[in-house]
């Protein structure tokens, strides 16, 4: 009976045991929240990493691009600055090849630098190079060509090719040295000389006249 009796005091009442119940929800809770809470910020975290990672990995991509057309760019346009420097000989080759040979023997040597000369431009073709060889009579083109000077020519029409210095050449698609030429420009307008008035030197005679008399 004691034993029984015992038993029964450490039960908790009902109360309690409601108590406690609803003391475990809110424990239960409160961890569930946390939970909750870390969860969300793992995913937070998540997308904000797979943002960065999209970002960087677009940004390796326009950088490996850019490497690629700028080493592209290198190679196809790596002769430039040579050409440049190769410009006035090939200026002296054509204005030397352009003019007749006095003699026979002045002939068989040019004959001899036509050769090379023709080479030397085929080697360059081969490299991309293009020669931009206007012609007298053409229209004048600003992309392509430089006017050095003009002169008045009223046979053709204005901005007309009238004389070629120097070829033009470009490299590819980018111009290294446009065509040196003179082109034709409109005749000033001549200016009409103006008479002077007959009036007054007949009324300058006449005081003349009567000053004499007087």
């Amino acid at each position: 009976m004691e034993e029984e009796r015992r038993i029964e005091e450490e039960q908790p009442a009902p109360e309690e045991e409601e108590e406690d119940a609803k003391k475990g929800k809110k424990v239960k809770y409160k961890e569930y929240a946390k939970v909750v809470e870390q969860l969300e910020k793992a995913k937070a975290d998540s997308e904000h990493w797979k943002n960065e990672y999209y970002k960087a990995y677009a940004d390796m991509q326009n950088l490996r691009r850019a490497l690629e057309e700028e080493s592209r760019s290198a190679i196809r346009y790596r002769a430039e600055g040579f050409l440049s420097g190769l410009l006035p000989s090939l200026d002296a080759f054509h204005m030397a090849l352009e003019n007749p040979a006095p003699t026979k023997e002045a002939q068989a040597y040019q004959i001899g630098f036509t050769y090379i000369y023709n080479q030397i431009v085929n080697a360059l073709v081969d490299e991309g190079l293009k020669e931009i060889t206007p012609k007298v009579g053409e229209a004048y083109d600003l992309k392509f060509m430089q006017a050095v000077d003009a002169v008045e020519d009223e046979s053709v029409a204005p901005n007309t090719i009238t004389k070629v210095y120097a070829k033009g050449y470009q490299l590819h698609d980018r111009l290294i040295r446009p065509a040196m030429v003179q082109v034709s420009k409109k005749p000033a307008p001549v200016e009409e000389k103006k008479e002077e008035p007959v009036e007054e030197e007949t009324n300058s005679n006449e005081e003349s006249t009567i000053s004499n008399q007087a």
